[in-house]
């Protein structure tokens, strides 16, 4: 019943999460296509003309911070076989690190240090929870190569993003590095209601 109840977490937040953006991204103030590939995640969440869901954007940072530790502490940790703290520390930073992006949005000079905070937990955090968590558990199968795949494409975008931060693409990358996570949480999702 808890892998269910878990499973269900981790599709629910994951799909949102995506139908959230989208919808955001619909209602931005540039097309879709340019919103995607040139404004960053995070502009979708500051509250001025540009966005004006902004506040849908800021939800579903929170509830995917949310579900990833609810997820994680109540039942996806019965699967983690080795390096148990080490996994409670990152599901934590990581969840955290999203909770935070929500509610301190960028573009304010005075919070905005809070906001990169926020996401270099969020981003780096996580895909660093990814290769650990494929590499703990009790087998090394679909799910566990899985997980360490995006674990890494995730790794590789985000170092390919901090060195590119000028660039009009950087966006792309940025997207890439998060979306490895959004990935894991529905794939998760789907792991925990089949066991």
């Amino acid at each position: 019943m808890k892998s269910k109840v878990a499973g269900i977490v981790f599709l629910v937040g994951s799909l949102y999460y995506l139908l959230a953006e989208a919808i955001s991204a619909t209602f931005f103030n540039a097309s879709i296509f340019n919103t995607y590939i040139f404004h960053t995640i995070s502009e979708l969440g500051i509250p001025n003309g540009n966005s004006p869901l902004f506040w849908l954007m800021n939800s579903a940072f929170i509830l995917v911070g949310l579900t990833l530790i609810f997820g994680s502490f109540y039942n996806f940790k019965d699967y983690i076989i080795k390096n148990k703290i080490v996994f409670y520390i990152f599901s934590l930073i990581t969840g955290l690190g999203v909770i935070i992006v929500g509610l301190i949005h960028g573009g304010n000079p005075l919070t905005s240090g809070y906001h990169t905070l926020g996401a270099v937990m969020a981003i780096l955090g996580g895909n660093i929870m990814l290769v650990l968590v494929s590499r703990s558990m009790d087998e090394f199968g679909r799910f566990q190569k899985a997980t360490l795949l995006l674990g890494i494409i995730g790794l590789v975008a985000f170092w390919a993003m901090f060195f590119n931060m000028g660039n009009a693409y950087m966006p792309v990358l940025e997207r890439l590095s998060v979306y490895t996570l959004i990935i894991w949480s529905f794939l998760t999702g789907v792991y925990l209601l089949r066991n």
